[in-house]
């Protein structure tokens, strides 16, 4: 089956940077839209950025010009490259992957914190 494993949250002070990373196993990620979401504790999860097969790119305005995402096809890996790092980015970071619109596939999350 397909899995995802992500890596390289932590804790951090504001303003410093992080690398997340995903593995994907199980398929190809060819053909596959990747994204990273978060979900803070209270809050629902809320999509970060997602990259498409074609690596066409979206971010969500909060992260703009802080965060890079970046597809590896022949590693089959994601990776959200964070930098700027602010107190509200404190989250659980989740990789996901899917086709036709929607997320099919998800990993079971990174914690990113954040210092003040």
């Amino acid at each position: 089956q397909v899995q995802l494993v992500e890596s390289g949250g932590g804790l951090v002070q504001t303003g410093g940077s992080l690398r997340l990373s995903c593995v994907v196993s199980g398929r190809t990620i060819t053909d596959l839209a990747l994204g990273w979401f978060r979900q803070a504790p209270g809050k629902e999860r809320e999509i970060v950025a997602t990259i498409w097969a074609s690596s066409g790119t979206y971010y969500r305005t909060a992260v703009k010009g802080r965060c890079t995402i970046s597809r590896d096809n022949a590693k089959n890996t994601v990776s959200l490259q964070m930098d700027s790092l602010k107190p509200e980015d404190t989250a659980r970071y989740f990789c996901a992957a899917g086709t036709r619109g929607r997320f099919d596939y998800w990993g079971q999350g990174t914690q990113v914190t954040v210092s003040s």
